[in-house]
């Protein structure tokens, strides 16, 4: 219900956004890919669309990179690329809160414990996107944006997800959606 009354509240956003896309980047107002959800179940997620038409690159975003266009980064800024993904909580594919959803490549390489995190929806918000709220910026400071992801970002966030979903209560979640709301990093003993 929540998320219906988002999109209804949100819609001259929407709007005003999917002009935007169509008139400063030409074709798909839309970006849809592949992730992994709960039980490890596919879905497809949707989100505005930021980056040139068929650019090629990797699964990771660097800031400043030249297949993002300047009204892509706009909208990363401000996080107004994702709020389609509303859509995906109405259809009971995600949740409000829980660990964002990985493409393929990166969810099944997780083994034993580490696949708590995919015993829950995955979610808009949580303790890893709140602590990397700054990941593009982070991943342009490194000689390796990709080894870094990988060898660091990516299993530090597989850590405070799967302490989230050890800890989620009510009260935490509205915790973690204030947070987000204020544009605030998460205390790190909430994320432990």
């Amino acid at each position: 219900m929540a998320s219906f009354f988002g999109m209804l509240l949100l819609l001259p956003v929407f709007i005003v956004v999917a002009i935007l896309i169509k008139i400063k980047m030409p074709g798909p107002i839309f970006f849809k890919q592949q992730r992994v959800g709960k039980d490890a179940k596919l879905f497809r997620m949707v989100k505005f669309r930021t980056m040139k038409v068929n650019h090629g690159g990797s699964t990771i975003s660097v800031k400043g990179e030249s297949r993002i266009t300047p009204l892509g980064q706009t909208l990363r800024k401000y996080k107004l690329d994702e709020l389609p993904e509303l859509w995906n909580i109405f259809k009971g594919d995600m949740s409000f809160v829980g660990p964002r959803p990985d493409v393929p490549g990166y969810a099944d390489k997780l083994e034993g414990d580490d696949r708590l995190l995919l015993t829950i929806r995955p979610g808009l918000t949580g303790t890893a996107s709140l602590k990397f709220s700054n990941e593009e910026e982070l991943l342009a400071l490194q000689e390796d944006p990709i080894y870094y992801n990988d060898h660091v970002l990516y299993p530090e966030k597989v850590r405070l997800n799967n302490n989230y979903v050890k800890r989620m209560s009510f009260w935490l979640d509205i915790k973690i959606i204030t947070f987000t709301l204020l544009g605030k990093k998460l205390k790190e003993e909430w994320a432990n």
